[in-house]
């Protein structure tokens, strides 16, 4: 069977990203897919990018307000023409294999829901190779990202690289809320309708994310406020792990004080921490074969878990005072950096 793939990309004031991500599509082996860039009320707008590949790729073009991704999202799948839809950040880039090894896995092993790893391309900086290191350490997130371990069952695809059947859509309608954790709550409500869902190892992405430190902080506090939120729609669904930044950062903010209350247990914790540095150091270091990202993948652990559990706190916080059945939809203006 041959698909065509609706490759569904929203944007919020990033043409130079789009350009290097269409610059990917158009080097694909397998050409039967569309692309679909939806516009989200970008102040700088991506259109004379677009225009530069309408004669090289089947590319469409939307503007509309700003509404977040979630339903930016929605929009590109209403005009979508393809049988399955691919769902990718503008900030990722692909090999160009990339979709044939989605068909070649689907026709192999059919998901109605997929979802894909993401990597540090050779060419990343030492900051975005330490932060691509601490999204995936086995000392931060349980080395759980894009594991193998996730080849079918329920893996709970991400959006920044997601596929789904046109039907999963129709059963669906797409996303029900616009950030906040809206790719989690898709993907458990799809997996609820009965949908095969898994994660294709091979079709991975050079995820950019974040290029400095103080950007990967505003997401990952995001990220931690989105954990929350996604336990408002299923309560269930947070589990004892995810707590586990949270408790970091208390352990974190109270060792100055344990030198005050007892002594003996301020060194035993500042022991402990040293420990867990030097393994993320040692881990780092071997695995991206550099000192320098092995240090900076220091700095880059302690504001992912900090971050975290910050926005885990104030939002659990938030949701223990508020009305019974609350539902936090996220409406926002801009997307996390």
């Amino acid at each position: 069977m041959t698909r065509k793939y609706s490759i569904i990309i929203p944007v919020y004031n990033r043409p130079d990203e789009v350009e290097e991500l269409l610059e990917c599509l158009v080097k694909q082996t397998y050409k039967n897919f569309e692309i679909v860039i939806v516009e989200d009320g970008s102040v700088t707008k991506c259109d004379t990018v677009v225009d530069k590949f309408q004669d090289k790729i089947e590319i469409h073009y939307y503007f509309q307000e700003n509404t977040g991704q979630g339903f930016a999202r929605n929009t590109g799948f209403r005009y979508a023409q393809g049988d399955y839809f691919i769902i990718l950040d503008s900030d990722a880039l692909i090999e160009s294999n990339y979709l044939e090894i989605v068909e070649n896995q689907l026709n192999t092993n059919y998901l109605d829901l997929y979802g894909g790893p993401d990597r540090d391309h050779p060419n990343f900086t030492p900051i975005q190779k330490a932060i691509s290191y601490s999204m995936t350490s086995i000392f931060t997130t349980g080395g759980i990202r894009g594991s193998k371990k996730n080849l079918g069952g329920t893996f709970h695809p991400r959006s920044f690289n997601m596929g789904l059947s046109r039907e999963v859509y129709e059963k669906t309608k797409g996303f029900i809320i616009t950030r906040m954790g809206e790719d989690i709550e898709f993907s458990i409500r799809a997996i609820s309708l009965g949908f095969k869902s898994g994660l294709i190892y091979d079709a991975f992405i050079y995820h950019k994310r974040r290029t400095s430190f103080s950007q990967f902080y505003k997401q990952l506090r995001f990220f931690g406020k989105a954990r929350i939120n996604i336990s408002r729609f299923f309560p269930k669904e947070l589990k004892l792990v995810h707590t586990f930044p949270m408790i970091f950062t208390l352990g974190c903010f109270s060792i100055p004080f344990l030198y005050f209350i007892y002594t003996p247990l301020f060194y035993l914790a500042i022991i402990l921490l040293g420990i867990y540095v030097l393994l993320n150091f040692i881990d780092s270091t071997l695995k991206n074969k550099s000192i320098k990202v092995g240090l900076l993948s220091i700095i880059a652990v302690f504001v992912q878990l900090l971050a975290y559990g910050i926005g885990f706190i104030s939002e659990g916080r938030k949701k223990i005072f508020e009305e019974k059945g609350y539902k936090q939809t996220g409406e926002r203006i801009e997307y996390p950096s």
